[in-house]
């Protein structure tokens, strides 16, 4: 062997050696930087970094290299400068007793800027870690007298939600839910979260308060015996106690919270508006129907205005059946009016295709688990659940669901009382007021279709077992916070835009209805919803196309369903390539004669 072919052997070994080097140093400089520190919501400005010659190193190099850091990150003293503008700056502030140097930023970072930063001082060899300072707030553990032994569903235990691990930064406070039941009754666990409300039941009989609709919610109770029901509904029901329904559902929303009493509500700063719509024997559809236009802000004739648009509506009541279509039509209207519709999924063990509203289009359909987070035996289950949540089970109340209640068999008595039950009617609740904490937090209002996704997208799997179906999983409150909270707001937050104007569809021809968008930037997001309600006879005549700005075309519906009538429902397209901004197009072709009918409405959530 020559020298020469020696030494460049040995150039080679070097090289290989400095190469695994590299590569160990590149897995330990990774391990060093603490990115599980980094907060989502954008408030990451203060450091913690470990240097491992801090002792022999002066305030002056530590600082160097801080400032070499900062300029190498590429990051600007202002996330508006766009270009433009002095680097981001970084000061030693103090040292720790642990020998580590507390470092703070001119500003705010978001999660991936905080960790651009984090990565680029760890790239210093001599630093041991990085890691976000965070700012620790109490632990908010609620001093409700019940809230220990009886609220399980809202803490963080094997089948809890936890509302706990939420509460340090969400209470709901600023946001308002509509409680469409059977109506409220005074509590002083929950009056000063009550705002004014309207009784929708227009048969004095099932009202039982001797007159029609009118601005007082109160539940007049719900009892009746076994045979009054036969001439309303056409046959006997078992005779039965109030139930005090409303306030129960209402107690478990919104319940004043670290008040030393009772119970606490699962976003107990919220408001609840209470929506009195059931009775003696029950309600009646159309008042129901009204009742969600008019939380949600929209207008009912001879009916004043609600004054407090609601951001998210709890129907915790049902039956069976198709989804009515005066409730399609209304649950559209409540949606496009940016009111999240949660219902709950029924209590009959069957699959909810056959109960409604939770079998309607553009509702939260909500299945109810048990302490052990197992579906409950009583729930319904099926493909059309979205997500569970606690909705209690036999055999006591530390197993049920307490909430705020009254004692009163027939009238209602004076008194504070707490009341256990079970079923999807608590269930639901629990999720109505986990959208008011998400909504509370998050940086601008989200659509109903933001807050679906994010429920499914954070809930967790069923500790316990569930045949049938249960969605997406236990809502997890915690998760749900944290991922709104650091999401990003703007002129980019996703909207719902609507069109609500009829469109005749006549026999061989083509309509089509506009929605035009302005003022946003980018392009559309991979999962859109599309929102139709096409009244027509024999659906099977029709092929519906969604058409962007640049004219692509998205088939919703062709020709399918014979001669079944209407197309309702939601349809979820990639849009990722297409701009935002332009006139966006429903467009329905009839290709066949006889029968006709019209578009209702449309809308597109991104």
């Amino acid at each position: 062997m020559s020298i020469t072919q020696r030494s460049v052997r040995l150039s080679a070994l070097a090289a290989a050696t400095l190469i695994a080097l590299s590569s160990s140093f590149a897995v330990s400089a990774a391990d060093r930087v603490h990115l599980a520190t980094v907060q989502p919501n954008g408030g990451n400005q203060q450091f913690i970094v470990k240097y491992r010659d801090a002792s022999r190193a002066g305030e002056a190099t530590l600082q160097g290299r801080l400032d070499r850091a900062a300029s190498t990150s590429g990051l600007l003293n202002s996330a508006a400068s766009r270009g433009r503008g002095k680097g981001l700056g970084l000061q030693r502030l103090r040292r720790m007793a642990t020998g580590a140097e507390v470092v703070r930023a001119d500003r705010k970072l978001d999660r991936t800027e905080a960790e651009t930063l984090m990565r680029q001082i760890a790239a210093d060899p001599n630093v041991e870690y990085v890691e976000v300072d965070r700012l620790r707030r109490p632990l908010m553990t609620p001093n409700d007298t019940h809230y220990a032994n009886y609220l399980w569903g809202m803490q963080s235990g094997t089948g809890g939600a936890k509302f706990n691990q939420a509460w340090d930064s969400a209470d709901g406070e600023g946001v308002v839910v509509a409680v469409i039941d059977t109506g409220i009754v005074p509590h002083v666990d929950l009056d000063a979260n009550i705002l004014p409300g309207y009784d929708f039941i227009s048969n004095s009989f099932v009202s039982r308060d001797g007159n029609g609709r009118d601005s007082d919610p109160t539940d007049e109770g719900d009892w009746n015996n076994a045979t009054e029901c036969d001439d309303l509904i056409g046959q006997d029901i078992d005779a039965a106690d109030s139930s005090w329904h409303g306030t129960h559902v209402a107690g478990t929303v919104a319940a004043v919270g670290n008040n030393n009493k009772g119970v606490i509500g699962g976003a107990y700063k919220a408001k609840v508006v209470p929506v009195r719509v059931l009775g003696r024997c029950g309600g009646f559809d159309s008042d129901i129907s009204d009742a969600i236009i008019w939380a949600s802000g929209g207008s009912v004739p001879g009916v004043p205005d609600n004054p407090n648009p609601v951001e998210v509506i709890n129907m915790s009541l049902g039956g069976g059946g198709a989804c009515p279509t005066s409730y399609q039509n209304a649950i559209n209207g409540a949606v496009g009016r940016g009111s999240t519709v949660v219902a709950a999924a029924g209590n009959d063990n069957v699959n909810v295709s056959q109960a409604t509203p939770a079998n309607c289009a553009n509702v939260i359909s909500v299945a109810a688990t048990n302490k052990s987070g197992g579906r409950a035996s009583y729930s319904n289950y099926g493909s059309l659940i979205d997500v569970a949540a606690p909705g209690g089970d036999y055999p006591d109340c530390t197993t049920l669901i307490v909430s705020t209640g009254n004692t009163g068999d027939t009238t209602q008595a004076s008194g504070e009382y707490y009341k256990c039950s079970a079923g999807t009617s608590m269930a639901a609740p629990h999720v109505s007021a986990l959208v008011a904490l998400m909504q509370s937090v998050a940086p601008a209002p989200l659509t109903p279709a933001q807050v679906e996704s994010t429920l499914k997208s954070t809930a967790r799997a069923l500790p316990g077992s569930c045949s049938g179906g249960c969605g997406a999983g236990i809502i997890n409150a915690r998760a749900a916070v944290d991922a709104v909270a650091g999401s990003s707001g703007g002129g980019n937050a996703a909207q719902t835009y609507s069109n609500g104007t009829d469109y005749t569809i006549n026999d061989y021809a083509t309509v089509e209805s506009p929605i035009a968008v302005s003022g946003r930037s980018g392009n559309g997001p991979a999962s859109a919803t599309i929102a139709v309600d096409i009244r027509h006879t024999y659906k099977g005549d029709l092929k519906v196309d969604l058409v962007a700005p640049d004219g692509s075309v998205y088939n919703l519906h062709n020709r399918s369903g014979g001669s079944a009538n209407d197309i309702i429902g939601s349809y979820t397209k990639n849009l990722s390539s297409e701009a935002l901004n332009g006139t966006w197009k429903l467009r329905v072709n009839d290709n066949y004669a006889g029968d006709t009918g019209y578009i209702n409405s449309w809308s597109i959530a991104f």
